[in-house]
């Protein structure tokens, strides 16, 4: 008996290799047709339902919303996108900080002109 031979030595080598490679194939021809009958199945109960929902619609006399897509274009990946510097982070804060505080001045200043107003309402000068 030939130890090579018994291991898997020379012989078979290239047959198996095809045999693999044909399995393989067929296995990812099998996951895609899966895939697309899934997605079939998965499009025509959309469908039902959204014959079933415009028949609701027309029953009742709702108006169909509009579908807003102004969602922003970024990165399809938010772990992927691109990181901001010191001096972006600083400039937003400093922005941010600005708003806080013109928020701030403008409550004080309508607080500021009531109180007057009252004041001038309360107090006659004779």
């Amino acid at each position: 008996m030939d130890i090579l031979g018994a291991v898997g030595g020379e012989g078979g080598d290239e047959d198996d290799k095809e045999k693999e490679e044909e399995a393989e194939r067929e296995r990812q021809e099998a996951i895609r047709e899966a895939e697309e009958r899934r997605k079939e199945k998965h499009r025509k109960m959309e469908e039902e339902r959204e014959k079933m929902r415009q028949e609701i619609r027309d029953k009742y006399n709702i108006k169909k919303r509009e579908e807003v897509q102004e969602m922003p274009q970024e990165e399809p990946n938010p772990l992927m996108r691109k990181k901001k510097t010191p001096e972006e982070l600083a400039a937003e804060a400093e922005a941010e900080d600005e708003d806080e505080f013109t928020k701030l001045r403008n409550t004080l200043e309508t607080q500021v002109s009531e109180l007057k107003a009252q004041i001038e309402s309360k107090c006659s000068l004779q």
